[in-house]
């Protein structure tokens, strides 16, 4: 059941998440919050939508989980940097939660299940530390569906060789069309399950996202991974990261991700 995150920390990794906001990444989300809840954020990354959350249900407070010491480090200098109070910082396990049963009004996770060997069990122990009539709330990309134009080989062979990495790793690529079976099977019964884009056509757009990855398929963790498997050549990352850069320059170029997402009361 043990995996690997995939994309690592570097920075052309950060400048994709940095990117991410309550408002582009959790919309589904955010009619269900009100002031005073309490919020567990599972996997928060930089803390950008850890710190929207925060604003958006204070005094009640947040914990913005990470797996180490060092990813926990990007929030706390995201939310302090806001000069926000409420936010508290855990080190630990998605698969092994360390607080009593019912503690969180709501449990939030974004982009997290894809890298977990174990989704089901995640899933459980987010229901197991919500509290009676709480929510669960998961949003995970669906890589398969990732559609494009003009239907470039080089990217072609990105989304072929990423869910062999991902996969390898013990993750799930294809995340955001199986939340709902995953669902079910950790026990939730009452679920709202949807879905939304990240879009990027225009040039600004396809500037920033084509290049940051240029950037992720040379110098990233799964640039690492991918060589170190087997699985690709330096060579063949440096075709697929001009392939990046093509893409972004056409005037013609589009690009959107499709998300899966779900509302679990428990």
């Amino acid at each position: 059941m043990a995996a690997v995150y995939t994309h690592g920390h570097h920075e052309s990794v950060l400048r994709s998440h940095r990117w991410r906001t309550a408002e582009n990444s959790a919309a589904y989300l955010l009619p269900c919050l009100s002031s005073g809840v309490r919020v567990l954020d599972v996997g928060c990354g930089p803390g950008t939508i850890t710190a929207d959350l925060a604003t958006r249900v204070t005094p009640g407070r947040v914990t913005a989980l990470e797996v180490t010491d060092a990813a926990l480090d990007l929030a706390r200098t995201e939310v302090h940097g806001r000069g926000i109070t409420t936010v508290d910082f855990a080190v630990g396990d998605a698969l092994a939660l360390a607080f009593p049963d019912a503690t969180f009004d709501v449990v939030h996770a974004h982009q997290v299940l894809q890298h977990l060997g174990d989704p089901v069990g995640a899933l459980r122990e987010m229901r197991r530390v919500t509290r009676p009539g709480g929510l669960v709330a998961v949003r995970d990309s669906d890589y398969a569906a990732f559609t494009w134009f003009p239907r470039l080989p080089e990217l072609d062979e990105w989304l072929d060789l990423y869910e062999r990495v991902a996969r390898g790793n013990g993750g799930e690529p294809d995340a955001g069309r199986r939340l709902l079976s995953w669902a079910h099977a950790a026990g939730f019964t009452d679920v709202t399950a949807t879905s939304s884009t990240w879009c990027f056509a225009d040039e600004t757009d396809r500037a920033w996202w084509g290049g940051l990855w240029a950037d992720r398929i040379r110098h990233s963790d799964f640039a690492r991974l991918a060589t170190a498997g087997g699985e690709a050549t330096a060579a063949d990352l440096e075709r697929i990261a001009h392939g990046w850069r093509r893409w972004a320059a056409d005037p013609d170029g589009w690009l959107s991700v499709l998300h899966g997402e779900l509302i679990c009361r428990v």
